[in-house]
């Protein structure tokens, strides 16, 4: 999966936990894209079977995509709270966490996971 279809996902994940009716343009607006690039990653979450769309625009995750978007979502909170226990800033630690949650490999993000569980360095 692409980091700009992980990114969506973990994005409606966020969404949803706030609101039960997320659209389109909800997704542009918290991420500051534009409708097209939207309606584009939109397409393609669907094609894969990630997401649905009702006939009102309304975007839910499939059991997979919601299985896909934990996942992203829970390497983005970890790997920010780790850095900002070491003492980066928030900003950066969250802009960091989100670069190298997309790339990082699960056996070392296993690894992180194990560490920050046996020595308390995330919360």
């Amino acid at each position: 999966m692409s980091e700009s279809s992980e990114m969506y996902l973990e994005t409606l994940y966020i969404l949803l936990q706030k609101a039960p009716l997320v659209r389109s343009v909800d997704v542009g607006a918290y991420m500051g894209f534009s409708k097209p690039s939207v309606s584009r990653a939109v397409g393609i979450l669907k094609k894969k079977a990630f997401i649905t769309v009702d006939n009102h625009g309304y975007i839910k995750l499939t059991k997979e995509g919601e299985k896909r978007a934990k996942v992203i979502y829970e390497r983005h909170m970890l790997l920010s709270q780790l850095l900002i226990n070491l003492g980066v800033d928030k900003k950066t630690a969250t802009e960091d966490a989100c670069r190298v949650e997309h790339y990082i490999s699960q056996k070392t993000f296993d690894a992180i996971k194990k560490h920050v569980q046996k020595y308390g360095s995330a919360k």
